[in-house]
């Protein structure tokens, strides 16, 4: 399928602390949005707001950033789905981490973002390389369940039934919809419940 992630290359971008919740990621008056279109700009705004441009999501040499490094308990809080969204109209693809948020991680999932664990010395490491060299590559491989970045390499943790969920590109409901067209145009064909407008019609 066209939706299977396995590899997300690119380039990083640290974000130091622990118990990051989704308030922060995205405060709660954007959730009035209806739809996520936009929320990108507003991700971690309060953050930004305090620190006056000095925010890794402000600083230009992270501009283009695909890849979140962050430390333990991110996207605690609120269960909103906004969070997830939000990262990933900034343009986040990947988030490796010593530890998530269930419902975060979950929500992470259903829009094709893998959420991987770290020790928190990897963790520690992957975030000063990023601070030191804005411009040095990573990659997060869900087949070798590696993390790469430079020279430096790690294992990563991910659950085998979400990791096949990504490989296979089952994570994506829409995307196996689409795929199965013919099957579920058939199924709803032998339905009788579906035919029902017809025969009012008639």
């Amino acid at each position: 399928m066209v939706s299977e992630v396995k590899i997300v290359s690119g380039r990083g971008i640290p974000l130091v602390g622990n118990d990051i919740d989704t308030d922060r990621i995205i405060p709660a008056r954007y959730l009035r949005c209806v739809t996520f279109d936009g929320l990108g700009e507003h991700v971690f705004t309060d953050d930004r707001t305090v620190l006056k441009g000095e925010h890794h999501f402000d600083l230009p040499q992270y501009k283009g950033a695909n890849i979140l490094v962050v430390n333990r308990n991110f996207g605690c809080g609120s269960s909103r789905e906004h969070a997830p969204q939000a990262l990933s109209k900034w343009g986040i693809q990947a988030v490796v981490g010593e530890s998530f948020s269930e419902i975060f991680f979950g929500n992470c999932v259903a829009i094709g973002i893998p959420c991987v664990v770290v020790d928190t010395e990897t963790a520690k490491e992957l975030q000063e390389r990023l601070a030191a060299n804005s411009e040095v590559a990573i990659s997060v491989n869900l087949e070798s369940l590696q993390v790469q970045c430079g020279d430096f390499s790690a294992s990563i943790l991910m659950n085998e039934s979400t990791r096949n969920m990504f490989l296979t590109g089952s994570w994506d409901a829409c995307g196996q919809l689409v795929a199965n067209k013919d099957q579920i145009r058939a199924t709803a064909a032998k339905l009788p419940y579906t035919k029902w407008h017809e025969s009012v019609a008639s």
